[in-house]
């Protein structure tokens, strides 16, 4: 089973940035651990800053992978694009965050994923990740 995991803006920063909200390990260290707990599966992993990429990078896989994992970071309050890339694409979706959303600033409260994944995983630090994929299995 082939999962892509993509992260989007400043989770480049995890282990660094905002301990208190997200934490102290980087995603790249969390990824090979996630990789050998669940060493049955196919794991991708895909960060941007950029919007675009990450709407082509959906596209990319979108018609071909079993599964995607997105954290799509501040784009899942302001993009109605990657929204409309999930809606577009035939492998179902699953949106994580790290931090519980609903838990922090008014804005962060909508999401323009929500609507077109399969379900959504909040709240959990980076156990999120590992929630999501248990979803798949």
């Amino acid at each position: 089973m082939k999962i892509q995991i993509i992260n989007g803006p400043n989770l480049n920063l995890l282990g660094t940035r905002e301990k208190n909200i997200y934490g102290d390990e980087s995603f790249d260290n969390y990824f090979k651990n996630l990789k050998s707990k669940f060493d049955k599966l196919d794991l991708y992993y895909f960060q941007s800053n950029i919007e675009g990429e990450i709407i082509q990078k959906i596209q990319e896989v979108g018609f071909e992978f079993d599964g995607i994992i997105i954290n799509a970071a501040a784009y899942t309050h302001t993009s109605v694009g990657i929204g409309d890339a999930i809606r577009s694409i035939t492998c179902p979706c699953v949106e994580v965050h790290i931090s519980n959303t609903y838990s922090r600033e008014e804005f962060r409260h909508k999401s323009y994923l929500s609507p077109y994944v399969k379900g959504v995983v909040l709240g959990f630090g980076l156990k999120s990740y590992d929630l999501a994929l248990q979803s798949f299995l």
